[in-house]
């Protein structure tokens, strides 16, 4: 699932619970369904997190490099 589309589906979740729209007997499936895609998001941010940290030490080692061979 996106995490686009799994923020939307948690902002409704939520907006239905604030507004008292959920019957009480759809309320426990629901808080378990919003729980499942907070961890969807978190994994999803985590990896992105993951993925930019690596893109920025790769490039701050090629820059590094580029900086020893400039002054050979």
């Amino acid at each position: 699932m996106k995490y686009t589309k799994a923020m939307k589906r948690l902002e409704e979740i939520i907006g239905d619970i604030e507004r008292e729209e959920i019957d009480v007997d759809d309320l426990a499936s629901r808080v378990k369904e919003a729980v499942e895609l907070i961890r969807v998001c978190k994994n999803k941010i985590e990896k992105a997190e993951l993925e930019v940290k690596q893109v920025v030490e790769n490039f701050e080692e090629e820059a590094l490099q580029e900086e020893k061979s400039g002054e050979e």
